[in-house]
């Protein structure tokens, strides 16, 4: 066996022969990387571990995944250490300055290293290596790491998704053989949809760091912002014909990273490449990976204060060992080693490099709470009554990251997101107010700032998030140092009255009310909604306000109210009491403007013609936020769906199969016909605007203006092979925002303003429904708001419709042609998703 260099010695040789603590091979019976170990021994031999060696590690649950699998961190360091762990903890959190004991801080602590491993299921050698990293920092015979934990903690995450391994390790062993087979070709390698990637719910679990809309990422996340480490590394697989990457990143870099952050990636990816130097080991750094999107493990960490790495080993869905392109056979072994030794060469790095790692952490925390970060000062959220369950998701989301807010006083001037100028503002008693002069000043730039500056166009994920336009807020980024008091912003939300009325009457406003028509519905409580506005009693309500009165409701008898204002109360959401069914002004209770609100019995495809992470993001949306049933058929099986059980079907961003078939898409027709509704969403629509019966067409895009009285130049075609990357991305989008103009009286935009701020990922646009339908939502002219688009795709993306909804005999076909609720954090477009479901057609 080739000698091995790894820190001087071979850790994997070391036997166990002076010591009790077991290696993962003497505990589990077999050598690391020639079978895959199931999650639960993962799990065993962590707490074996934590068992035999509890002066130098503690085992910590911190949530279990929806298959209830467990969820755990180990700490590793000295018994010095260990003894006074919550004491480093607390220091540490003090010099973040999120801790508001100061007397606790200490520059002379120990450094925190975060290795989190397998956060894609189906990259899967990361947990493997996870034990053994541990056994060489656990290991009495081991010198090197006995000393590097005298000033270092670490922290492990043996998996971040275990219900995806285990569904990718699962397959696998049902797919193999006595022995595995190495060719690409074969059935072992070939993943069934959804694959091993994502979790439960088909998310990707790397991409929810900040957002945390999955169980996993919201446990993780919250142990992260307890300890917030100086170190996170998240160790991932790529395509198998590449070799290792590591740190430094590529770029675009965000601009707030500091120089130390990005030098000390250099430091740290120097250590690497020494030891896979000494072993003949491929690798790459600058490459592919930026850092810019916020919600990555690596990003992140970055901008909460840490030194973020991704590591990408080659391998992902390879199994216990596949040929590459060179003819050469990469075995689950050697990518267990090729971890474990990037894993053992950061804790070297940051313990070597522990004092200065420390010094950079506090200062830079010490700038974010000075109010260096940036150039906007202060971030003013308009408190408008209509977004109230926007906000409060809102809120949300910066509690679970750890930002602060409040309220304050004044006026001023500042960027008025909505208008995209500087425009006059006055601070009420109930906005709400972001200091950028906070401990999360750096996260709070990212996510708030109306524009990121983008140094590379070349970048691996979306170009836009900005907060206020993913949530539909109006808001105004201004250079003021606006005084604010740290506050929860008051609630003006009291439980409702049960008097007994003539009828309640329920705001359509957000997913909070959603969820409550929701259980409502559940219940068997019969309800009405009004197409139009409406006044009565002196209150105004918006159209699309849900009515409940007594008629039709007769079963519950005097318990009516009592059952309605329960759910409403349990969802804070008020009821407005009236006591007739004649209005004011608009469309009287029993008008045929006011239509009944029936429970849709809601239809989903899935399976191998649609995207898995589309279809995740909707059945997750239904199951998990508003409570809806939603029922999974796979694509495949749409000729064995009995439609006349089908109010309304959902076709995700897919490819299907069925829409080829002329028979099926007549079928599908049919149904709409008598009354059915249909959902398509992004590649759904374009392929639906291909049928005979869709009103809907494709916008040709133009080609790009040239100038007529300019000769061509000769050389003008002439490429260079070198820029092929970034030559073609004059006509992409990587994810930019838009602002969409809306019709907002048709019930497709009922709760929305005149506008909606879209996320688009692609060039679609289609020409405008000139009959049977409704444009409901269209982009217009220089409506471009924040993110990259490529200098010949962008002048063209006007003038089209990205929402409308055709009127097909008694049904309806809605076209979402941008995802709504992209990776559920674009929060402003899940109503429109609650209004094609609910309201549309109805």
């Amino acid at each position: 066996m080739r000698k091995l260099f790894l820190f001087g010695i071979s850790f994997l040789l070391i036997t166990s022969a002076f010591t009790q603590i077991k290696s993962p091979e003497e505990f589990l019976g077999y050598p690391i990387g020639t079978r895959y170990t199931p999650h639960y021994q993962i799990v065993n031999y962590f707490q074996y571990i934590a068992k035999a060696a509890p002066d130098m590690v503690q085992l910590r649950q911190y949530g279990e995944t929806n298959e209830h699998r467990p969820l755990y961190l180990s700490f590793i360091s000295s018994k010095e250490n260990m003894d006074q762990l919550e004491k480093i903890r607390l220091n540490n959190l003090a010099l973040a300055n999120t801790f508001s004991d100061k007397k606790t801080e200490n520059e002379s602590a120990p450094v925190i290293v975060w290795l989190s491993y397998n956060v894609h299921g189906n990259e899967t050698s990361s947990s493997e290596a996870s034990m053994l990293t541990l056994y060489a920092l656990v290991n009495p015979e081991n010198l090197q790491s006995k000393e590097w934990l005298k000033n270092t903690v670490v922290v492990i995450d043996p998996c971040l998704n275990p219900d995806g391994r285990e569904r990718y390790t699962n397959w696998y062993n049902g797919m193999i053989g006595k022995d595995y087979n190495p060719l690409p070709i074969s059935r072992e390698h070939r993943e069934p949809w959804p694959g091993g990637r994502s979790n439960h719910y088909n998310f990707d679990l790397n991409r929810d760091w900040v957002w945390q809309t999955q169980i996993e990422s919201k446990g993780r996340v919250t142990q992260y912002n307890q300890w917030l480490p100086q170190v996170h590394v998240d160790f991932h697989e790529q395509g198998i014909n590449e070799p290792y990457y590591f740190a430094p990143a590529a770029e675009p870099y965000h601009e707030v990273l500091t120089k130390w952050q990005r030098d000390f990636q250099k430091t740290i990816g120097k250590n690497h490449a020494k030891y896979f130097d000494k072993n003949g080991w491929l690798y790459f750094t600058n490459e592919r990976f930026d850092l810019f999107y916020p919600s990555y493990g690596d990003t992140y960490p970055l901008y909460n204060g840490a030194i973020g790495m991704t590591y990408e080993q080659g391998g992902i869905s390879a199994g216990l060992g596949i040929v590459t392109n060179e003819e050469d056979t990469l075995t689950l072994t050697e990518r267990a080693l090729h971890h474990f030794t990037t894993g053992m060469s950061t804790i070297e790095t940051a313990s070597n490099n522990a004092s200065k790692l420390i010094q950079e952490f506090h200062q830079y925390f010490n700038d974010a709470v000075n109010g260096k970060i940036g150039s906007y000062q202060t971030y003013i959220i308009k408190n408008n009554s209509n977004d109230k369950e926007r906000i409060q998701s809102f809120l949300q989301l910066l509690d679970k990251n750890g930002i602060l807010y409040g309220t304050a006083s004044g006026s001023g001037k500042g960027f008025h997101y909505q208008n995209k100028k500087e425009d006059a503002f006055t601070i009420n008693n109930r906005d709400i107010v972001i200091s950028a002069a906070q401990p999360k000043a750096v996260l709070v730039k990212v996510l708030m700032e109306p524009q990121s500056n983008l140094v590379d166009s070349i970048t691996y994920d979306i170009t836009a998030w900005s907060l206020p336009y993913a949530y539909g807020l109006d808001a105004y980024a201004t250079q003021q140092k606006i005084n604010v008091t740290t506050q929860k912003a008051p609630s003006n939300f009291v439980n409702n009255s049960t008097a007994n009325s003539y009828g309640y009457v329920i705001r359509w406003q957000g997913i909070s009310t959603v969820k409550t028509i929701s259980q409502l519905l559940k219940k068997g409580i019969k309800m009405r909604f009004s197409e139009v506005p409406f006044e009565i009693n002196g209150q105004k309500f918006e159209p699309g306000s849900v009515i409940i009165t007594k008629k039709g409701n007769g079963s519950f008898a005097n318990n009516l109210w009592n059952v309605v204002s329960e759910i409403c109360n349990s969802n804070q959401i008020k009821m407005n009491a009236v006591t007739s069914g004649m209005v004011d002004k608009g469309a009287d209770f029993g008008s045929d403007l006011v239509h009944e609100m029936k429970a849709p019995r809601v239809y989903m495809l899935t399976g191998e013609d649609v995207s898995s992470t589309a279809a995740g993001e909707i059945w997750d949306f239904f199951d998990n936020e508003i409570n809806y049933k939603i029922n999974l058929v796979n694509a495949t099986d749409f000729n064995r769906i009995n439609l006349n059980d089908v109010d309304v079907l959902i076709l995700p961003n897919g490819y299907y199969s069925f829409l080829n078939d002329s028979s099926a898409a007549v079928n599908l027709a049919n149904w709409i016909r008598k009354g059915g509704r249909l959902i398509a969403l992004e590649y759904a629509v374009s392929q639906l605007s291909k049928q005979k019966w869709s009103t809907l067409k494709s916008k040709e895009l133009d080609e790009p203006e040239k100038d007529s009285d300019k000769k061509k130049d000769v050389y003008e075609d002439l490429k260079i092979y070198k820029n092929r990357e970034r030559d073609g991305i004059t006509n992409y989008i990587p994810g930019a925002i838009f602002k969409v103009d809306v019709d907002n009286t048709h019930p497709l935009m009922f709760g929305y303003p005149a506008f909606y701020y879209t996320l688009k990922m692609d060039n679609e646009v289609y020409e405008f429904i000139k009959n049977d339908g409704w444009n409901v939502g269209v982009i217009k002219k220089e409506n471009q708001v924040a993110g990259f688009v490529g200098s010949q795709l962008g002048p063209q993306l006007k003038d089209g419709l990205i929402f409308g909804v055709q009127e097909l005999g008694r049904g309806n076909i809605i076209y979402l042609t941008d995802d709504v609720v992209f990776r559920n954090f674009w929060q402003n477009g899940k109503l429109i998703l609650c209004n094609a479901v609910f309201l549309v057609g109805q």
